[in-house]
């Protein structure tokens, strides 16, 4: 394990030097961080890690995106989200698998009550429809080492929540 600035990102070239495959799941909040910071942290890092991955060697990268993520969308969650797929696919990678889930299940150290609910409710609903509107991180986490060990056909791979429950449950 390496740890890095990611502001000075280009200072550690070397701990993305040698690895075949990588994986981003590298994210924050628009609430933490600001417009400004969740545009930094979530598309100018996430582009600027996938180039020195695919200058250190990287054949296929892996990112956790986000469903509805449309680089032409209004809402600046979803359109970050577009655009960094974009700048990730044009690094020019073998194979680059994406994977849009919905809302994520997991438990957090720090506190967001909305989120909570939501995920109180959605983990209430995914009894009734397990893959439509939630996913649990272990789920997307077993999907993402699956699509390392087994890349398959094209260039570009994009799952949807659906896709990432079969996979990451197999």
């Amino acid at each position: 394990q390496a740890v890095v600035d990611f502001e000075r990102l280009g200072e550690h070239a070397a701990a993305f030097q040698g690895h075949d495959v990588g994986f981003c799941c590298l994210g924050t909040t628009r609430a933490k961080a600001g417009a400004d910071g969740f545009v930094r942290v979530d598309r100018d890092y996430v582009a600027q890690a996938a180039e020195l991955a695919r200058a250190g060697g990287c054949k296929h990268f892996i990112l956790q995106s986000s469903r509805g993520a449309n680089a032409q969308s209004r809402f600046l969650y979803l359109r970050v989200k577009g655009e960094v797929e974009n700048l990730v696919q044009a690094v020019g990678f073998d194979h680059c698998t994406i994977l849009r889930p919905a809302v994520l299940l997991c438990r957090r150290q720090e506190s967001r009550p909305m989120e909570w609910i939501a995920q109180q409710f959605l983990g209430a609903v995914a009894r009734l429809f397990p893959t439509a509107y939630s996913v649990p991180v272990e789920v997307v986490a077993r999907a993402m080492v699956a699509c390392a060990l087994q890349p398959g056909e094209g260039k570009v791979k994009v799952l949807e929540n659906r896709a990432i429950h079969e996979l990451g449950k197999a």
